[in-house]
């Protein structure tokens, strides 16, 4: 076959390729399984192409990819053939082939292919999300029940109301174009069935978070006094016993990297820190925090060191949500809660479920400060707040680890 190759003899070189792979049988040949049978079948498709013969060439990739439905070279030959041919699939394949992107520098002639790709499958995203769009706010437009309906469970007030609803149709639109994945709440512990699944909550959610916006520069005011004084009383956050298999911790544990000025801490007031912070106190007394003996609630003021990555993990409980207010935020640092990213912006507040995997770095040179507490799941109703309160103070172990991070 090599031979037919170097003389220039393509067909011939298919044609004996073919009957060693026994490609008009219904079995791969002998040995030609594994690795070696996707190497060949897709020396066979590279033939065909040549030969301009596009269909041949998809068929002998489809039998690699029968082998290996996960190998690069044949995804990426996949989308090639049927973006030249035309075929309206061609962007979602790109989008399957560049899944299986390798770490690490390709070969420069796949290199630029792939990059040749990576246009093509972002620009068919573009289109496919106008498209779906449309049609959605058609459907909107018209009154359809099906895609308006949720509408009536949304807040009253019509801005709120467009925004939730517009927010939701996006993401339902990059789930289905597989521009995020869908994350669901994991806690290590407590999990309470039927409660909304959200990275961020919405503000007609959480209407509390104003008040706490309202006192940024008296809170950032103690926080910045209490950092410098010689009574607060500071700890690292991660704190575990070496024994324990929390293996993704272990650069952070005990280490001053990220450190806690705790105002409560697992339902007990920090009184050392507390006291310092007067005007910050009067604000959490107001909030919806939870009260359960031995876990909440929990505030503190969370100090992130320049250089810190704070590793993907999930908290303990989803019958809470856990609040942020940024107070000393160098730009550039950023929070991923599940598929949403965000940079932290001082004095803007948002509540998030800690259940749902999240995130943090600080890649600046300066010290990153944000004010985090603990508050109800808005979903439950003051007899489910008493009841779960109850059941986790009774079961205990695990109940109470903070306020779930960063």
């Amino acid at each position: 076959m090599d031979r037919l190759t170097a003389a220039g003899n393509l067909a011939g070189a298919a044609q004996a390729l073919e009957a060693l792979l026994g490609a008009t049988g219904p079995e791969v040949g002998p040995g030609l399984d594994g690795a070696a049978g996707v190497a060949q079948w897709l020396k066979l498709a590279g033939l065909r192409r040549a030969l301009r013969q596009p269909q041949q060439a998809l068929a002998a990739v489809h039998r690699a990819l029968e082998l290996a439905p996960l190998d690069f070279m044949a995804l990426v030959m996949r989308a090639g053939l049927l973006e030249r041919s035309g075929d309206a699939g061609a962007g979602a394949a790109w989008g399957e082939a560049l899944a299986q992107t390798p770490q690490g520098p390709l070969p420069p002639p796949l290199e630029a292919a792939v990059s040749a790709g990576r246009a093509f499958h972002a620009a068919w995203l573009g289109r496919q999300e106008q498209r779906l769009e449309q049609v959605a706010q058609a459907a909107v437009r018209a009154g359809d029940n099906e895609a308006a309906g949720a509408v009536e469970r949304l807040p009253d007030s019509p801005v709120e109301r467009d925004a939730d609803h517009a927010w939701r149709l996006a993401r339902f639109r990059d789930n289905i174009l597989r521009k995020t994945r869908v994350y669901h709440s994991e806690p290590t512990h407590f999990h309470y069935p039927g409660l909304v699944e959200r990275e961020f909550h919405p503000r007609h959610a959480t209407p509390w978070l104003a008040e706490v916006e309202a006192g940024f520069e008296d809170i950032r005011a103690e926080m910045l006094a209490l950092v410098q004084s010689e009574r607060a009383e500071l700890e690292p956050y991660i704190q575990y016993a070496d024994r324990e298999n929390l293996a993704q911790w272990r650069p952070l544990n005990r280490s001053r990297d990220w450190s806690a000025l705790h105002l409560l801490k697992q339902g007990i007031e920090v009184a050392a820190n507390a006291a310092q912070a007067p005007r910050t106190m009067e604000i959490l007394s107001r909030l919806p925090q939870p009260r359960v003996p031995g876990a909440s609630p929990n505030a503190m003021f969370s100090l992130l060191a320049p250089h810190t990555a704070i590793p993907p993990h999930v908290g303990v409980d989803n019958t809470r949500l856990v609040c942020h207010l940024p107070l000393a935020v160098p730009p550039g640092c950023w929070f991923r809660v599940g598929a949403e990213t965000r940079e932290w912006r001082e004095g803007e507040a948002f509540a998030f479920d800690d259940t749902i995997e999240h995130e943090a770095m600080n890649p600046t040179d300066l010290l990153r400060v944000v004010f985090i507490f603990d508050v109800w799941h808005p979903g439950l109703t003051a007899s489910e707040r008493a009841a779960v309160a109850a059941t986790i103070a009774a079961a205990g172990h695990g109940a109470g680890q903070g306020a779930g991070g960063l």
